[in-house]
Order: C-alpha cells, then structure tokens, then sequence
C-alpha cells in the first residue's frame, strides 16, 4: 500500500488488509526513499575509512535507529487508522511517507556496515500501531500531542547518537541530522495543528518504553 493513498469510501475490511499489507512490507521489504539519501546529495569525496570498533558502534546505532523508524510508521499510521478527521488522517499518512525516507537510510546505511536491522521489527510495529491507535482513540489533541511529544523524544534521541557516533563517520552523521532536522519539524507541525501537551506520567512512560526499545535493539 502506498502510504499517501486516499482511505475514503474503503471498507473497515479493506483498511484492515490494507494495514496489514503495508506492515509486511515496512518491516519485511527493502524500503525505497523518494528523496536521496543525505550522504549522497552532497559532494564530500570519499568517506574516512572507521576502525573495526567505530564501524560496530556505527552499525548497531544505526540498527537502533531503523527500529526506531519501523516504529514511527506503525505509529502514524495507528494514529491514521483511527481519526475520523480527514485532514489530519492525510498529514499523517504525509509525515509517514518522509519518514519512510528515514527507514531506507538507516537500512541501506545499516547494511553498508555490514550488520543486519533488528531482528524484533515485528514486534516494534505491532506494538507501536496499538500505542498509536491507542493515542488516537484519545482525541486528535491528545493524539497530535502525543506524536509532537514522540518527535521531541526522538530528537534529543538523535542528538545522543550524533554525540556517540564515530567523528570520522560523516555519513552515518549526515543521516542522522537530517533525520533530527526533519523529526523536529513533525513536531512543531504537530503543535501548530492543535496537539496538546501530554501529563508527566505518560511522558515518562513514553521514555521508559524508548529505552526498553532502544537497548534490545541496539543488539538484537
């Protein structure tokens, strides 16, 4: 299923397998980005060669960041699934397909490592279209503040990586910030369409299910 596909006049049935379909090929196929990835837009030369170390840490932050970019589309599209708001159902599916740019960075980026992507993407999608689905099921600002709070999360994520990674691996970093630049601005879009900002517990619940993820994958 193409992300942005117009879900209008389609059956409860039919969006069922449309979901389905669309989280079999997120977390089984090889994703292709629309927009070249950030390492190839610009002419930088050759990229420094990483030491064996540097190019572990480099491929399991990268593995952690695509689990984390299979969680974005389910959670988008659990959140698409239950609006009834028309509009905001498209900017949802909009943002999903920019972040599917995010997955096939980090997948191509991954295995240019010479490492594998998390072997629990199946469980990183379930469980992020039911959060989603549970967020929307809330009410759109609840919903919208919820995504804005997970794109905040998200980016200071981002941050620590750019901190971790190897200095001389400049392409795994121009990933990454463009990344961070483009997670921010799903947030602020979040703000802008009326999300609400979330109580304290549920952020913290929010942060401790983000380290949960993030230390499964960062090996598994």
């Amino acid at each position: 299923m193409i992300a942005g596909m117009d879900l209008r006049g389609m059956s409860f049935v039919d969006r069922i397998l449309c979901e389905a379909d669309n989280a079999l090929r997120t977390v089984a196929a090889r994703p292709r980005a629309r927009k070249p990835r950030p390492d190839r837009s610009n002419e930088h030369g050759d990229a420094t060669p990483l030491s064996e170390q540097e190019q572990a840490l480099s491929a399991a932050l990268m593995r952690v960041n695509h689990a984390g970019e299979i969680a974005a589309q389910a959670l988008y599209r659990g959140q698409a699934f239950v609006t009834r708001d028309d509009h905001l159902r498209q900017q949802l599916l909009d943002s999903a397909a920019e972040e599917n740019d995010h997955l096939a960075w980090c997948h191509s980026r991954t295995e240019e490592l010479g490492e594998r992507t998390s072997l629990l993407a199946p469980v990183w999608y379930a469980g992020s279209f039911a959060i989603g689905a549970a967020a929307g099921l809330a009410g759109d600002r609840y919903s919208l503040g919820f995504l804005d709070e997970t794109e905040q999360q998200v980016a200071e994520h981002l941050n620590r990586h750019l901190d971790r990674l190897p200095t001389d691996d400049s392409v795994s970093r121009e990933i990454v910030s463009q990344m961070r630049d483009d997670e921010i601005r799903h947030g602020r879009k979040a703000r802008e369409l009326g999300g609400t900002a979330l109580p304290a517990p549920v952020r913290a619940g929010m942060r401790a299910l983000s380290k949960v993820m993030t230390g499964v994958s960062f090996r598994l």
